[in-house]
């Protein structure tokens, strides 16, 4: 069973970007804004678009 701030599994291009990045939970990615995360090579709309409802689901947002 996955920890409530575990990220939410992506694609392998994503998964990479985010490790890069040095996100590995939820708490993490909200420090980032959705801006770094689109100009980052292997975050598409897709992950970004999974990844913003994970954190909605815990009442987090991405930075802005």
């Amino acid at each position: 069973m996955s920890s409530p701030d575990a990220l939410p599994r992506v694609g392998a291009p994503a998964a990479r970007a985010l490790a890069g990045l040095g996100i590995t939970s939820l708490d993490q990615l909200a420090g980032h804004s959705r801006a770094q995360l689109e100009a980052t090579h292997g975050i598409g709309p897709k992950a970004l678009g999974l990844l913003e409802e994970a954190l909605a689901e815990r009442g987090l947002r991405l930075a802005d």
